[in-house]
């Protein structure tokens, strides 16, 4: 979503007295990723916005989910096979440094140096 589309999803206020305090999350092309609202009695918590900002600049360098709860330097998620011969093959002959559970939720620990691959390794 676009900085320019968030304008029609923001609701009525609830109070004409009272504050919502959103934070958004905004990455380099443009593109809000998240957004959290923290209501007038509850204070932000930066850490969780950090984790956030965190775990998407991950998820797009390792084009891996990240799980609940999740902080930097833990296992990421693999996305699941996208053809019966990459499912096939991840069964067969599961990557180093890759922990599967079962065929389609399989982590990855990004400390392994056998498996720290990224898609922006010229950025490195």
């Amino acid at each position: 979503m676009r900085i320019s589309e968030l304008y029609g999803m923001i609701s009525e206020a609830e109070s004409a007295t009272s504050t919502v305090r959103p934070v958004f999350i905004i990455d380099p092309q443009g593109i809000l990723r998240a957004i959290i609202y923290y209501p007038l009695e509850l204070g932000r918590s930066i850490p969780e916005i950090l984790r956030a900002v965190k775990g998407l600049q991950t998820a797009d360098r390792y084009e891996a989910g990240i799980p609940a709860n999740w902080q930097p330097g833990e296992p990421v998620v693999l996305p699941p096979p996208s053809t019966y011969d990459q499912l096939r093959d991840r069964v067969e002959n599961p990557p180093p440094g890759v922990d599967c559970l079962t065929w389609y939720l399989c982590y990855r620990d990004l400390n392994n140096r056998n498996n720290n691959r990224s898609r922006n390794r010229s950025r490195e």
